[in-house]
C-alpha cells in the first residue's frame, strides 16, 4: 500500500452532535498532520436543503455556506471533503415529521419508487453539487432491513428486496450522474436480504446471486467492519467483496460510540488487524468511521490515539513507540496518557465493556445491570487523579468531564447492588449510611453535568443537549426520589420498598454474574424499549 493511497475519516455530525465550524476546523487541521488525505462528514439531514424546510428541523443542520466554508478549509488543509448522506434508511430525523410520512416506507427508510422519495433525493444533490467541490459522496443505503416491507409491501406487494434495492439503487445513481457525482455505499444490504439479516464473515454462500448484476457500474462498495481481530477474517470478506467486480472500499471503526469512553484500545487493535488484510488484498481506499450513537457523549478529540494507529498502520508502520513519538509531537500529549481513559471502560479480559453509560443511568433501585458490577470504586477513584492531571491544555476539558464522571462512578457503580443488599438484611443501619451516598451522588452529578455542558459548548452547536438535559435531569429527580423512599422507610413511614423486594435476572442470558457487558441504549428501567 502506497503513501499517496487515499486516507480518510468519516465523522458523524447527525447523531444530536452537530459539532461547530471550528471544532471541525481544528480536527481536520490534526487530520492532516497525521496524513488524512480526506474526511467524509456524515450528515443524514443535518444540512440546509432548499425546498425542504422540516429536514434537519431544530436540529443544528450546517447551512450551505457553513458547508462551503469547511469545503475551503479542508482544502487549504490538503483535504478532500466529501459528503456523506443516506438516500434510504437512517431518516429518522426526517420521517418523525408528517411532510415525509407519504415518502416513509417503515420507520426510518424512505419509499422505494415513491415520486417524493426522488424529489426529495435530488435536492440532497443540489445542495452537495453546491456545497462540495469533491464529486465523490457517499449515499448510505445500510442497515434497511425491512426495506419493502411496510407502506411498500401495502401498496404494491411483497417484491424481491435484492430486486427492489437494486432499482432504487440504479434511480439514485442516475441523479447522482446529473450532478457529476461517483458514489460510494455501504455494501451490507445486498448480503443481510440472503443471508437472514447477516452481514458478516466471508465465502460464496454470502453472496447473491448474480451479485455483479446488482450493481450497477459507476458506483464503489464499502466493506465496512469494526469488530474483527483476526486478519484472515477480512480477507475473507474482501476476497467476498471483489467478485461483486467493483472496486472496493474499506471502512473501520475507531470505536468512539460506546458512551463518554471511547474504546482506543479495541479500536487500535481491530484497526490493526484491518490494515494488515487490505495491504495484502490490496485495497487503496480506507476510512475509519467516528459514529456517535445514542447521544454523541463522547469528544470528538477522544478518538485521537486510534485515529493516528489507524492512520500509521494504513501505511504500513505497526511500530507502536514510533507511533507514539509522532502522536506526542502532534498533540502535545503523551500517548499512554491519553490511553489511559479507557481504564474506566473497566474490561475484562478485553471484552468490551462501557459502565460508564449503562450504569450511569441504570436505576438504583431497579438495577437492570447491576449483576454486572464487580468491586470496582478504587479503579474509578484512582483514574479521577489521573485525569486531573491531565486538566491542563488545549483538551483539558475533555479530561475534567471524564475526571468529573469518575468521581460520579465512584458512587453509582455499586450504589444500587450496596442498596439492595442492605436492603435484603433489613438492615436500617446501614441504609441509613448508604442514603448519604444518595446525596453525596446528587452534587457530584451536578459537576459532572456542568463539566460535559462546558465540553459540549467547546465543540458542539447548542442544539442536540436537550437531550442531556432530559437525561441528566432525570437521572437526578429519580437519585432525589430514591433518596425520599430510603428516607421514608428508614423512619418508619412506609413498610416497605416493592423495587427492591424484586429479584434481579441477568440482562442477558448467557452472561454470568459480575461479567461486564455493552449497552449503549440509553436504558435505565424496563420502562424504556432499548434499541435492537
Amino acid at each position: 500500500m502506497n503513501t499517496k493511497r487515499s486516507l480518510g475519516a468519516m465523522l458523524d455530525c447527525s447523531r444530536d452532535a452537530v459539532y461547530t465550524t471550528e471544532t471541525l476546523k481544528e480536527f481536520f487541521a490534526l487530520l492532516s498532520e497525521m496524513g488524512y488525505t480526506n474526511v467524509q462528514l456524515y450528515t443524514e439531514d443535518t444540512f440546509e436543503v432548499e425546498g425542504e424546510p422540516y429536514f434537519g428541523y431544530l436540529r443544528g443542520r450546517y447551512s450551505k455556506s457553513e458547508l462551503k466554508e469547511l469545503d475551503h478549509f479542508a482544502s487549504e488543509n490538503g483535504l478532500e471533503l466529501i459528503p456523506c448522506i443516506q438516500t434510504l434508511a437512517h431518516l429518522g430525523g426526517i420521517t418523525r415529521w408528517s411532510e415525509y410520512r407519504p415518502c416513509t416506507d417503515f420507520d426510518d427508510i424512505l419509499l422505494i419508487g415513491e415520486e417524493r422519495t426522488y424529489t426529495l433525493i435530488e435536492n440532497m444533490f443540489k445542495t452537495c453539487a453546491e456545497c462540495f467541490t469533491s464529486r465523490r459522496i457517499n449515499i448510505g443505503m445500510d442497515e434497511a432491513h425491512m426495506v419493502g416491507l411496510g407502506k411498500y409491501l401495502d401498496k404494491h406487494g411483497f417484491k424481491n428486496r435484492l430486486t427492489l434495492l437494486s432499482e432504487h439503487l440504479r434511480r439514485v445513481l442516475s441523479i447522482a450522474k446529473k450532478y457529476g457525482f461517483r458514489p460510494m455505499m455501504w455494501s451490507d444490504m445486498f448480503f443481510r436480504l440472503v443471508n437472514g439479516g447477516t452481514y458478516g464473515m466471508g465465502g460464496e454462500n454470502l453472496l447473491p446471486e448474480h451479485a455483479e448484476a446488482l450493481v450497477p457500474e459507476g458506483i464503489d462498495l464499502i466493506y465496512w467492519d469494526y469488530d474483527g481481530k483476526d486478519e484472515a477474517h477480512y480477507r475473507s470478506m474482501l476476497a467476498t467483496h471483489k467478485k461483486f467486480n467493483r472496486k472496493v472500499v474499506f471502512a473501520g471503526g475507531v470505536w468512539c460510540w460506546s458512551g463518554f469512553v471511547p474504546d482506543n484500545d479495541l479500536a487500535i487493535q481491530v484497526s490493526e488487524a484491518a490494515m494488515r488484510a487490505c495491504i495484502a488484498e490490496g485495497v487503496e481506499d480506507v476510512f475509519f468511521t467516528c459514529w456517535k450513537d445514542d447521544g454523541a457523549e463522547s469528544s470528538l478529540f477522544s478518538s485521537l490515539p486510534a485515529l493516528m494507529c489507524a492512520a500509521e498502520f494504513a501505511r504500513g508502520n505497526f511500530d507502536r513507540e514510533n507511533i507514539a513519538a509522532k502522536f506526542y509531537q502532534i498533540t502535545g500529549i503523551s500517548f499512554e496518557d491519553f490511553m489511559s481513559i479507557g481504564k474506566m471502560n473497566l474490561k475484562k479480559e478485553n471484552i468490551l465493556a462501557n459502565p460508564c453509560k449503562y450504569m450511569l443511568y441504570s436505576d438504583p433501585f431497579l438495577g437492570i445491570f447491576d449483576l454486572t458490577v464487580r468491586e470496582e470504586k478504587q479503579t474509578f477513584t484512582a483514574v479521577a487523579k489521573d485525569l486531573q492531571n491531565l486538566s491542563g491544555g488545549t483538551f483539558g476539558y475533555m479530561f475534567d468531564t471524564l475526571s468529573a464522571l469518575c468521581r460520579v462512578m465512584e458512587i453509582k457503580y455499586t450504589l444500587g447492588v450496596k442498596t439492595r443488599a442492605a436492603y435484603e438484611k433489613r438492615d436500617k443501619k446501614a441504609l441509613t449510611g448508604i442514603i448519604g451516598n444518595y446525596k453525596e451522588l446528587e452534587k457530584r452529578l451536578l459537576d459532572f453535568y456542568e463539566k460535559f455542558r462546558t465540553q459540549w459548548e467547546r465543540e458542539c452547536k447548542q442544539n442536540g443537549f436537550e437531550k442531556h438535559d432530559i437525561r441528566i435531569g432525570g437521572l437526578l429527580l429519580r437519585i432525589q426520589d430514591c433518596y425520599r423512599i430510603l428516607r421514608d422507610y428508614c423512619d418508619g413511614k412506609i413498610a416497605g420498598i416493592a423495587a427492591l423486594e424484586e429479584s434481579i435476572l441477568l440482562f442477558r442470558p448467557n452472561e454470568l454474574p459480575g461479567e461486564v457487558t455493552y449497552h449503549n441504549d440509553w436504558l435505565s428501567t424496563a420502562m424504556i424499549k432499548p434499541k435492537m
